[in-house]
């Protein structure tokens, strides 16, 4: 790594795909009002992230970004499928339009249910929808649907400001991140003044957590530049009696969304340190979820390492304490 080269990570799938996963419904509230107020929120929604593989696997499509499909009912009763393809990187590509008009059909034919296509670019988008279709002789095959743009946000920064919703950060991070590509003492300070802003909108620790993991992997910076602004975290913290980010989580995060911290664990677990997995398992787990309870500890100190490393890659994102040991063992 070249001294003073922003670090670049051409991965902006993982962070939006962890972020729609958390947050779908304030994705809609934020980008697509109408389809927010279209569902009826009080009843679950599912995230379909087998069928989505169904719908995009086998198409020629190349390279694709962080996808969601997922059922929700409407106010009027009726069970939909919403197919969300968010596009958050690259160039607005010609064949942009025909690949929302692909998963549309594809998710179609494979389940029989209404598709709404919805799509957020980084690029410049010139219209507000989208369109893709084709006829002759009386016959016509048409898609519109609603396209949002990123770069639309740009002179409209005082209200991503004063947002409570989680996607003014993740919209500002990507725009900042591409304004500061190759500029390392710039997005170091536009990095250090979009985490202290995470403090005073008001957000929980988990949603803390989540967006410090987002912000830190569009805005990557030099090792020298990481350990600085992490130090001016921890001081600030200090400074307004807010301790949100253990010294673990701060690893965890720098190491990425996907892999935690699995170095550190695959170390640990080579020399058989499954007291102390288990004691890092157990900080983590009260930082984010608070007390644990006599069976949840019992739990952790049974536990073999390999059981502790699952349990622990799990809570590096896990919504819920109960999600963490969800499903068994493995």
């Amino acid at each position: 790594k070249v001294k003073g080269e922003t670090v670049k990570r051409d991965d902006y799938d993982t962070p939006w795909k962890h972020m729609l996963a958390r947050y779908f419904p304030a994705f809609l509230e934020f980008f697509f009002p109408a389809a927010y107020q279209g569902i009826d929120w009080s009843r679950n929604y599912t995230l379909l992230d087998k069928e989505l593989h169904k719908v995009t696997r086998d198409a020629a499509l190349g390279q694709r970004r962080a996808d969601a499909l997922v059922r929700v009912t409407g106010r009027d009763g009726a069970d939909d499928w919403v197919l969300v393809h968010v596009e958050v990187q690259g160039e607005n590509t010609a064949d942009f339009a025909q690949r929302m008009f692909v998963y549309n059909y594809r998710s179609y034919d494979l389940y029989g249910r209404p598709v709404i296509s919805l799509a957020v670019l980084g690029e410049p988008y010139q219209t507000a929808h989208g369109k893709f279709g084709y006829g002759r002789w009386g016959s016509l095959m048409r898609l519109r649907f609603p396209v949002v743009s990123l770069n639309a946000y740009r002179p409209r920064w005082a209200e991503l400001e004063a947002s409570a919703n989680p996607f003014a950060v993740v919209t500002q991070a990507h725009l900042r991140a591409r304004e500061t590509a190759g500029l390392d003492e710039a997005r170091y300070r536009v990095k250090r003044e979009l985490i202290r802003s995470l403090y005073r909108r008001g957000y929980q620790r988990p949603a803390i957590l989540d967006l410090l993991r987002f912000v830190d992997w569009v805005l990557a910076l030099p090792e020298g530049l990481e350990n600085q602004l992490w130090a001016e975290v921890q001081q600030f913290e200090e400074e307004k009696h807010m301790r949100y980010v253990s010294s673990l989580e701060q690893i965890a995060i720098r190491k990425g969304i996907e892999k935690g911290i699995e170095k550190g664990i695959e170390k640990g677990i080579e020399k058989g340190r499954e007291q102390t997995l288990c004691e890092l398992l157990e900080e983590l787990l009260v930082t984010r979820f608070g007390p644990l309870s006599e069976t949840i500890r019992s739990r952790l100190a049974g536990a073999n390492s390999a059981q502790l490393s699952l349990w622990f890659r799990r809570a590096l994102t896990a919504p819920s304490l109960e999600s963490v040991f969800a499903g068994g063992e493995g």
